[in-house]
């Protein structure tokens, strides 16, 4: 009963305290951090017992709180993730055993092993999510990969005031999706794909461009028919929030301009649903992106394969291949950002690592992934 009991309540506590409940996620690896403390319960609760009794409860706790997680995952993520299991067997046998000593120690002082028993459970927490940030950190690029060209009506670069110098050199006023961007690869920005280009082996995202003229549309789908990549979000109605009064042209376009390159690649992008604007689960090949209001492709070539009700679609084109998101308010920072900057374990959506993957290859991927909870539809 005492094993069931610990077990049970560090279900609780990974659930609510761990977070799970909040990201829809349900990772074992969540309840690491707060291990500590149904743990030091555990060894108050059997401080009067023999060693035998107390580390045969410890592990048949541990053995419990493995199945039920496994369990869990296999119901809500149809995926157990065994090395997480893992993880959480072998820290929860470490913090048993460091609780079961504290218990055990008998000082002068008896409040000594209440507070270090305090000590431990605070240290425990936030070692726990230390550790955890850097498992869940996403793989960067590697040093020699090709820049990936960025062609966007999206406010992502703060462009401030004053000399042009101190401009390019401070960064802080930009867009979070930018930054992390940025983190994951070489990013270049630029406003004309005539005047720049893509360079050799480079992936091209075009994110909810302003108009472009014709020589841009005839270059990207020459860069594409030719072998190249190129990720396009192309929103059908944008919620992405305007830095400048209502009618100035630098706000971000409200509907997609895009629909004369898609047209010449055979794809139409239907009508955004005006009805739903909550930003909503969306599953590609196991990565988690959250889609407000997107808008479904109602054709497509035969090339394509499609994800999530057609509002996402992989496309040959060609000789080259091309993403197609129905969304660009995907990259908006709150729908995918974690609570704590740098907390990669409690990221809200796979969104950063998703496009990373596709921009540089290698990139985006972790030693630990989510395990998002399916939706019902799925």
């Amino acid at each position: 009963m005492r094993a069931a009991s610990i077990a049970a309540l560090a279900l609780l506590l990974a659930w609510i305290g761990g977070g799970q409940a909040l990201l829809g996620r349900i990772d074992p690896a969540l309840a690491l951090p707060i291990l500590a403390l149904p743990m030091i319960l555990l060894a108050f609760w059997h401080r009067g017992e023999g060693a035998a009794l107390r580390w045969s409860t410890l592990f048949t706790a541990l053995a419990l709180l493995a199945v039920a997680q496994a369990l869990l995952a296999l119901v809500l993520a149809r995926s157990a993730d065994w090395p997480q299991l893992a993880l959480v067997f072998v820290s929860g046998a470490a913090s048993g055993r460091v609780a079961d000593r504290l218990v055990q120690w008998r000082p002068r002082a008896r409040w000594l092993p209440r507070l270090a028993g305090l000590a431990l459970a605070i240290g425990w927490f936030a070692a726990g999510h230390m550790l955890l940030a850097s498992l869940y950190r996403p793989a960067a690029a590697s040093a020699d990969a090709p820049a990936a060209t960025m062609l966007t009506g999206l406010p992502l670069r703060w462009l401030g005031s004053g000399d042009i110098a101190n401009i390019i050199a401070d960064r802080t006023g930009d867009d979070p999706a930018l930054v992390q961007l940025e983190a994951m690869g070489p990013v270049l920005l630029i406003d004309s794909l005539v005047d720049h280009g893509v360079p050799r082996g480079g992936t091209l995202l075009i994110a909810h461009p302003r108009a472009l003229a014709p020589q841009e549309l005839v270059a990207i789908d020459a860069l594409v028919r030719n072998g190249g990549r190129a990720v396009v979000l192309a929103d059908a109605l944008s919620g992405w929030p305007a830095p400048h009064p209502l009618g100035d042209p630098r706000n971000p376009p409200v509907t997609s301009l895009l629909t004369p390159l898609l047209d010449h690649w055979g794809v139409t992008l239907g009508a955004a649903p005006t009805d739903d604007n909550e930003a909503s689960a969306a599953d590609v090949n196991g990565a988690r992106l959250r889609l407000a209001s997107a808008g479904a492709f109602e054709r497509l070539p035969p090339t394509c394969q499609t994800f999530t009700g057609r509002r996402v679609a992989q496309c040959g084109i060609g000789a080259g291949e091309a993403w197609l998101v129905g969304d660009a308010d995907l990259l908006f920072a709150p729908s995918w950002s974690p609570p704590v900057p740098g907390a990669y374990h409690l990221r809200r959506a796979d969104t950063i690592e998703w496009l990373a993957a596709r921009l540089w290859p290698g990139a985006g991927v972790a030693i630990l992934q989510p395990l998002w909870i399916r939706p019902r539809a799925d």
